[in-house]
C-alpha cells in the first residue's frame, strides 16, 4: 500500500473548488506520467463551509518534487508536504473562491486538542 498525504480542504463554493483540484492534479498527473494517484471523499457542509479531504500518493509528490528540482525547494513551507500545499493552492487559487488547504494529521494531533 502507498503512502498517502491527506490533505483536509476546506471550501465556499464544493464544486468549483473540487472541480479545480481535480483538474490541477489530473495535470500533474499526466506531467509525471501518474495514474489514479488521488482521490476527493464528498463534502460535508457546515458553518457555510465545505469539508473534505483530498488524498495524494506520495509518490506523485515526489515527482514533482523531482521534477520541479530546485524550484520546489524554494517554495514556502518546511518540508515536503508543505511545499506541496504551497504549491497546489498557487495553482489552485485563481480558479475557485475562498478555500483552505492543511494536512489532515497535523490538525488532529494539534498541541491545542481542538481535534
Amino acid at each position: 500500500m502507498e503512502s498517502r498525504l491527506n490533505i483536509n480542504v476546506s471550501a465556499i463554493d464544493y464544486d468549483k473548488t473540487s472541480k479545480a483540484l481535480t483538474h490541477q492534479l489530473t495535470l500533474l498527473e499526466e506531467m509525471v506520467h501518474g495514474k489514479d494517484d488521488f482521490v476527493m471523499t464528498d463534502s460535508e457542509f457546515a458553518f457555510g463551509w465545505h469539508f473534505f479531504v483530498l488524498s495524494v500518493n506520495r509518490t506523485l509528490v515526489q515527482k514533482l518534487e523531482s521534477m520541479m528540482g530546485i524550484d520546489f525547494q524554494k517554495l514556502k513551507g518546511k518540508g515536503t508536504d508543505k511545499k506541496f500545499l504551497t504549491w497546489l493552492t498557487k495553482n489552485i487559487e485563481s480558479k475557485s473562491p475562498r478555500f483552505k488547504v492543511a494536512i489532515k494529521e497535523e490538525m488532529e494531533s494539534s498541541k491545542f486538542g481542538i481535534f
